[in-house]
This record gives C-alpha cells, sequence and structure tokens, in this order.
C-alpha cells in the first residue's frame, strides 16, 4: 500500500530559511531513538524532515514583520462605532509541552480616526499564534499591538481555546475549554462597551469543538 507524501510545492521558502535545518533533523532523530524507534524504518526516514518543513510553519511569527504584515493598510476613517471580528480560528503550540492549543479569537476596537483593513486582523492573530505560546500571553499581546498600532479609543480581544496538553494527558479532560479576555480603553472603563462586545461574540457563534 502506497504511503502518502508531503507536497513539497506547498511550501512557502521563506518559512524554512530562518531555521537550523540540520541542528532540527539531528534532534527529532535523537527524540526517535530516545523512545525506542528506528529513525530509518521507512515510515521514519523522512520524518526529520517533515518536522523541520512544519516547524517552519508553525514557527513563522517569530520572524514575521508587523510593519510588512499591515503592509499601508491603515486608512482615516471618520466612524467612531465599534469594530468586531469574530470566530478568527487559529493553531497555536504550547510552550509548556509543545503541543497544539486550538481556538478562536475576538477582536474589536473603537476607532480614533483609523481603521484596519479586514485581512490584516486575522493576520496579527496568527503572527502571534505562530510562536510557542500561552493563551494568556497571546491574548494580551494582540490587544496591545493593535493598542499601539491604531491609537484607538479601545480594544478588547478574547480568546477561547482546547489544549491537547490537558486532553491527551495530565487531568485528560476533552471538553474542557479556556477562556481568556485583554481590554483597553473603553472596553475596560466602560462596562456597557465591554458588555456590547462580550455579548456580540456570543451572538450566532456555534460551540469550540475539534
Amino acid at each position: 500500500m502506497d504511503t502518502l507524501e508531503f507536497d513539497d510545492s506547498l511550501l512557502n521558502p521563506e518559512w524554512d530559511e530562518n531555521l537550523d535545518k540540520g541542528s532540527i533533523e539531528a534532534a527529532i532523530k535523537n527524540i526517535l531513538n530516545s523512545i525506542g524507534e528506528d529513525p530509518t524504518r521507512d515510515g521514519l526516514k523522512r520524518t526529520p524532515e517533515r518536522v523541520f518543513r512544519m516547524y517552519g510553519e508553525l514557527f513563522s511569527g517569530y520572524w514575521t514583520d508587523p510593519v510588512k504584515l499591515v503592509n499601508d493598510a491603515i486608512f482615516d476613517v471618520k466612524y467612531d462605532e465599534m469594530v468586531l471580528v469574530k470566530d478568527i480560528e487559529f493553531y497555536s503550540m504550547c510552550e509548556h509541552h509543545m503541543l497544539p492549543f486550538i481556538g478562536r479569537a475576538h477582536v474589536a476596537y473603537i476607532p480614533n480616526g483609523k481603521v484596519l483593513g479586514l485581512s490584516k486582523i486575522p493576520r496579527v492573530v496568527d503572527m502571534y499564534a505562530r510562536r510557542l505560546q500561552v493563551q494568556e500571553r497571546m491574548t494580551r499581546q494582540i490587544a496591545d499591538f493593535f493598542k499601539e498600532l491604531l491609537q484607538p479609543q479601545g480594544v478588547g480581544v478574547v480568546i477561547e481555546a482546547m489544549h491537547l496538553c490537558s486532553m491527551m494527558r495530565g487531568v485528560k479532560k476533552h471538553n474542557a475549554r479556556m477562556t481568556t479576555s485583554a481590554m483597553h480603553g473603553a472596553f475596560r472603563a466602560n462596562p456597557a462597551t465591554r458588555q456590547e462586545f462580550l455579548a456580540n461574540i456570543s451572538r450566532g457563534s456555534s460551540p469550540l469543538h475539534f
């Protein structure tokens, strides 16, 4: 029976040019040996290379240039009501066990004369997700980024995620979800603004699941 191979044509060369290929492949071979596997058997021969290329994508947030990411997509607009992008899917890696955590981010801000192009908000979430992370820090980083970038009247970020480190090992609670939030400006100072944000998030959202 033929085995499926990863299609190298789908790779972005920028993902792995920042990584030390030899060191990563050697480390993966050492891990395979350490758990009693044979790195030379057919199913594992290319595993160190696959992991190297995967890391290029999963950790691309370390070398993403925020200026290039935003790419002059800030516009002067006379609008002072809430802007919300919700249910932004993301995949990140827990820094404690290097297992994935998967979830959704909800990002809102109240403009102060400037708005950001819609597609850039999910890209900013990805920039911080594609690193070794803890959910609490990632939430704060996203909120701080938009605060500094746009100088808005307020920013709110809520992240909901499922952590494989608590599902596959440890307490093994499959249905446990973690929610974190970070608020700046009007979202912190004004309970009505914060409540409007939280109500809009819950309206029409489907349950988080794999």
